[in-house]
């Protein structure tokens, strides 16, 4: 079964460490997750951080869909399972982030 097959995980954000980077616990692990599917630019940068604390501060429960991994690191959709948005998908909505094919690497942060 390859990361497009895996079933969504349960997860709790910790920190937001950037406009695209997370810092997420499931039980008794914490590890960082990579936005998948989109790109910031550097000129959103800030407006894109203060986005993603709003939006996905600590405690905010959600789903993760692995999509690869890219240097240790997991890349994944990240969905709120109160409201079942999408993070990544707002963010492109907002104006705040472009969308890239998924599977093309390690989106920039």
């Amino acid at each position: 079964m390859g990361f497009a097959d895996a079933p969504a995980m349960a997860a709790e954000i910790l920190s937001v460490r950037s406009a695209t980077l997370l810092q997420i616990g499931d039980q008794n692990r914490s590890y960082g997750i990579q936005l998948a599917c989109l790109s910031v630019p550097e000129s959103s940068q800030q407006e894109a951080l203060g986005w993603m604390q709003k939006h996905g501060p600590r405690g905010t429960k959600v789903n993760l869909r692995p999509i690869s991994n890219h240097d240790g690191m997991l890349v994944a959709k990240v969905r709120v399972l109160k409201t079942g948005q999408d993070l990544g998908e707002a963010m492109v909505a907002e104006g705040l982030a472009s969308p890239i094919p998924c599977g093309d690497g390690l989106p920039s942060s």
